[in-house]
């Protein structure tokens, strides 16, 4: 067995938990198995309040550093300048002292802030290592209700989100705050507004010059097509030489085909133009830029709900739960449940299990299958029941061939079948 996160082996303690039968301690109790397994998918969970914590150490050192200099410049100025007064530079002097004062208050605000994100992993440290197998049923349900909160930043429901940590007490097991850091980016660019967005990328510049990202870039474009659009042209051309320019040498078909917009204008009834000018545009940056925010933050692109009810679909997506005849016991007889099923592989079904057609039942060594001679199943319950209503005689009910009790042949349920 795997290694517990604390560092302990199963096989270092006795469990704390057994049945009668594994008395002599050699079969592993299934509950810490299972909690061992469920332990390897927090990732997530640890990854995201630490890129939190090392984004506002990278801000803090920047903003120190920029200021820094600023003044050692300033301080080298009025050491070498022989126009400076004694007055002038008991002046400029004194204001960088006020500069240096306000930079000391950012590093105080700055170090409380790193604090309390580095309590924050501390506490997320501590839940993982408060999970064993006693204290299950609490972890699961703390867990569940992280889960629900995460799913319901991704679909803004912010408000609901934080009512429900406040109320479990979760506060630092969830990352509202990392949300509403996206929050306002999203809330600008549905409102039209790339300014927040771009200030965004030039935080994070590095990391998504990295990874690669073309964000910025699509922000830039369509801020180019906001002036085409309401005709402000020589300020677009301005705008392309200043902010496109310098991704011609990795985007040149991008820019070639924005740039012809110019001649084209917003009311081109050109497929290749018209589409620039859509609405849509707008939509598709939203869900770009929650693709590169979920890639900074080691986040899943998918909700971490959907993907753990898809877990539990894929062990019973079959064709049959696509049918119109599919039992309402059965999950995938939902739409939303076959929505989160549908790109999922069928399941794995190692022991056939025979359903009838009419009683959706399952058909056992106490309820037999029966063979129709038309080679169709069912039950040997549905067909005595269906022959007593029709003075023995019985009716396929998917092809409408009639024939009798006797011709119907026992199918052996204990030979591999394939449900028909």
């Amino acid at each position: 067995m795997d290694s517990l996160p604390n560092g302990n082996s199963a096989a270092a303690s006795p469990p704390q938990n057994t049945t009668p039968a594994a008395a002599g301690g050699t079969t592993p109790f299934p509950k810490l198995t299972q909690l061992t397994e469920a332990l390897k998918l927090e990732h997530q969970f640890l990854r995201v309040p630490f890129e939190h914590y090392k984004k506002t150490i990278r801000t803090n050192h920047r903003a120190v550093e920029k200021e820094i200099t600023s003044v050692i410049s300033n301080v080298a100025d009025v050491s070498d300048s022989e126009n400076f007064s004694k007055d002038d530079a008991v002046n400029h002097l004194t204001s960088l002292v006020s500069r240096l004062q306000g930079l000391k208050r950012k590093l105080e605000e700055g170090s409380r802030t790193e604090h309390l994100q580095a309590q924050k992993c501390r506490a997320r440290l501590n839940h993982l290592e408060s999970a064993d197998a006693e204290n299950l049923a609490e972890w699961n349900n703390t867990r569940v209700k992280r889960i629900l909160v995460d799913y319901m930043l991704r679909m803004s429901y912010y408000e609901t989100a934080e009512k429900l940590a406040e109320s479990s007490n979760i506060q630092d097991l969830v990352d509202i705050e990392v949300f509403q850091e996206a929050k306002k980016v999203i809330d600008a660019l549905q409102n039209k507004e790339v300014a927040p967005a771009l200030a965004w990328c030039s935080d994070n510049k590095s990391r998504l010059k990295k990874s690669k990202s073309k964000f910025e870039f699509q922000l830039r474009l369509q801020e180019f097509i906001e002036l085409v659009r309401g005709e402000n042209n020589l300020r677009a051309i301005t705008y392309a030489r200043k902010y496109l320019a310098p991704w011609g040498a990795t985007h040149m078909k991008e820019l070639q085909r924005v740039m012809a917009t110019l001649a084209f204008k917003s009311n081109t009834e050109c497929t290749t133009y018209k589409a620039l000018f859509e609405p849509k545009q707008w939509d598709f940056l939203v869900d770009q830029f929650k693709q590169e925010f979920c890639k900074l933050y080691g986040m899943t692109l998918e909700p971490l709900l959907n993907i753990y009810l898809q877990a539990g679909l894929s062990a019973l997506n079959t064709p049959y739960c696509y049918e119109d005849d599919c039992t309402k016991e059965d999950p995938l007889s939902q739409e939303s449940f076959r929505k989160l099923a549908s790109p999922l592989p069928y399941s794995k079904q190692h022991h056939s299990k025979l359903v009838c057609y009419i009683t959706k039942e399952l058909m056992d060594t106490e309820n037999p299958p029966q063979v129709l001679p038309n080679g169709y199943v069912y039950s040997t319950k549905a067909l005595e029941e269906m022959a007593k209503k029709n003075n023995g005689k019985i009716t396929c009910p998917r092809t409408g061939l009639f024939i009798n009790t006797l011709d119907a042949v026992t199918f052996d349920v204990s030979l591999p079948c394939i449900d028909k």
